[in-house]
């Protein structure tokens, strides 16, 4: 998986760290999680020893975080960013073209954007003060 390698990249070490995942579901504006690959990324951060927080605008709302093991599912992308030493965009979800990334950067031990579907601007992040990682660029 290429967000985990670019994670332990940037972060050498997850054993302890926090990680936030920005959108749990297949794709955006569903509520799908079957076969969703930030399932398999929850497990494999959960094996290396980091702790997982998510925020997605379905799962988030719905009862659907009940079967999720592994991972604390935040109520707005904020308390997500609050405390986490890196964010995984996993699902390109329209509302994550406009959070406030200057405030969350903001409230992270370390500002750290892995961009797992190429959908933020890079010079956006960056000046809204992160380390912006995108795959295959």
């Amino acid at each position: 998986m290429i967000a985990l390698e670019k994670l332990q990249k940037v972060l050498k070490i997850l054993k302890g760290k926090t990680v936030g995942l920005l959108g749990l579901t297949f794709k955006p504006d569903t509520d799908d999680l079957r076969d969703a690959p930030a399932l398999n990324l929850i497990e494999q951060l959960n094996r290396l020893g980091a702790k997982v927080k998510a925020y997605d605008p379905i799962v988030s709302q719905t009862g659907l975080r009940h079967g999720l093991s592994g991972v604390l599912v935040e109520t707005d992308a904020e308390r997500l960013a609050d405390g986490c030493d890196a964010l995984v965009l996993v699902t390109e979800w329209q509302q994550f073209s406009t959070l406030d990334y200057v405030k969350m950067a903001k409230l992270m031990t370390n500002p750290v954007i892995i961009d797992g579907r190429n959908f933020l601007d890079p010079e956006v992040m960056i000046r809204a003060g992160f380390q912006y990682v995108g795959v295959g660029r």
